[in-house]
């Protein structure tokens, strides 16, 4: 994944301005900076939820497309969780949920219960595959978030702020999974 010469404004302001980006193949990187920064607003953009003023985001050197088909095809390489998961989780249950992104790429069944399953293991969340979305605490909401974006089987995953708001337990096992 990269971005080059990258711009982003809101009502006239720019946010990012001519913005280069390489995130290596096989890594991890963090990007800190302070509120307010445009840290969301570049992983917002690297996912395709925002479309650049300026630049391109590239997966393997190919810029995005910003057509529907286009968009469709970058999300499965790149999937965004949400810094508040309750702005991405919309489904009665924690099944449902993971399962809305691999349903709507036409998956058979079997494989989508195969990938929601999967997801919901690395996560350490399998026991709440019934329950309500509602009667989730914060930190488990976080947890069902990450495990929708991974049930895409993405090759980039770009997460706001993950441990935020999570328990040191959870933290840990965040970082682990």
């Amino acid at each position: 994944l990269a971005a080059r010469g990258l711009g982003v404004s809101f009502e006239g302001r720019a946010v990012l301005q001519g913005l280069d980006l390489d995130v290596p193949s096989g890594r991890r990187l963090a990007l800190l900076g302070a509120n307010g920064s445009g840290k969301t607003t570049l992983l917002r953009t690297l996912s395709g939820a925002q479309r650049p003023a300026a630049g391109a985001v590239l997966v393997d050197d190919v810029p995005t497309d910003y057509g529907r088909r286009g968009l469709r095809e970058h999300r499965q390489v790149v999937q965004l969780v949400a810094q508040n998961p309750d702005d991405q989780l919309f489904a009665a249950d924690v099944f449902r949920d993971v399962s809305f992104g691999p349903l709507n790429l036409g998956l058979p069944d079997d494989e989508v219960r195969a990938r929601v399953a999967h997801a919901l293991a690395v996560l350490s969340i399998t026991d709440l595959a019934e329950r309500p979305i509602h009667e989730l605490s914060y930190g488990q909401r976080k947890r069902v978030a990450i495990a929708g974006a991974l049930a895409m089987q993405p090759c980039v995953l770009l997460l706001d702020e993950p441990t935020a708001g999570l328990d040191p337990h959870g933290v840990d096992e965040m970082v682990a999974a």
